[in-house]
């Protein structure tokens, strides 16, 4: 083959590819621009019929411009036919280059107009028809809505009020036979614990022995050697002289009359002295019956 044929081989194959490779400004699809892909190099993908998306399926519209300030996409209900998103919006001018993404959510003829509005709040009345087409691939003889849902009452939840309510009533009951029983278990405890006397519980019978002349010379000694260690331990007078302790003792408010009314006892018995002996014990009520037992007290 000679060089002319394969020039003009070339030509005619530069002619035929020429028209279908350029980029195409955008162009009236219904009354409306060119359909273009993300990139406005490709178609995005058809319905069935090829000329307008489908219910639900997203649709771009790039390149279309329009005059006046910016514009953004209105927040539409969920009940609209209609859903818009603008992709891009680009200065052109004194108009703005937009990129428009679609989605119709019923079948016909609808108007992207209605879902932009003015960014500065003026009015969009000059704005020209936006026309799209949204098909539907179900078949539209025969076909029917479903009826909407008649308001009733919840049905019960299988008496979760009764069950609740037992369970308050069974655990409020348990609760308080717990405290009962323990409360129970307490005073039985008390009740079989042996009592620990107090010092003048164990002090009196010696003191009323005393008081009617029966107690014996070395009982009534151990008795006052044991009371006087006892207040010398609670007064601190262990390094004092024996001397000097029993006449501190003597005149103190709460050790001073027993010790003194024993050494009286001793030598005068006054049996009518007994309504006295409440008053004497006193002090020791307070005092646990072991505290006695020091060195050389009483047993």
């Amino acid at each position: 083959m000679s060089l002319t044929m394969h020039l003009r081989v070339a030509a005619c194959a530069l002619v035929l590819a020429g028209p279908s490779s350029a980029a195409s400004p955008s162009l009236a699809h219904g009354g409306s621009a060119q359909w273009r892909g993300p990139q406005g190099d490709a178609p995005p993908p058809r319905s069935p019929s090829g000329n307008a998306p489908s219910v639900g399926m997203p649709a771009r519209w790039n390149d279309v411009v329009l005059s006046g300030s910016e514009l953004v996409a209105v927040s539409a209900d969920r009940s609209a036919p209609l859903a818009l998103r603008i992709v891009a919006a680009r200065a052109h001018g004194d108009a703005f280059r937009y990129d428009f993404e679609y989605w119709g959510l019923e079948p016909g003829a609808h108007d992207l107009r209605t879902l932009l509005q003015r960014r500065d709040g003026s009015s969009c009345a000059e704005l020209p028809e936006l026309r799209v087409e949204i098909q539907s691939v179900l078949a539209t003889h025969g076909a029917a809505l479903p009826n909407a849902p008649r308001p009733s009452e919840l049905p019960s939840l299988g008496g979760y009020d009764t069950l609740l309510v037992t369970g308050a009533v069974v655990w409020v009951a348990g609760l308080v036979a717990l405290l009962v029983a323990g409360r129970r278990r307490r005073a039985a405890e008390l009740a079989s614990a042996p009592r620990v006397r107090s010092l003048a519980e164990r002090l009196q019978p010696l003191v009323e022995r005393a008081l009617r002349g029966e107690l014996a010379r070395e009982e009534r000694a151990q008795l006052e050697l044991s009371l006087v260690a006892l207040w010398r331990r609670r007064l601190g007078l262990e390094a004092a002289r024996p001397a000097d302790v029993l006449v501190q003792l003597r005149a103190h408010p709460e050790a001073g009359p027993l010790l003194c009314k024993l050494e009286e006892w001793l030598h005068r018995p006054d049996a009518r002295g007994a309504a006295e002996i409440p008053a004497l014990l006193a002090p020791y009520r307070g005092l646990r019956e072991d505290e006695l037992d020091a060195p050389g007290g009483v047993r």
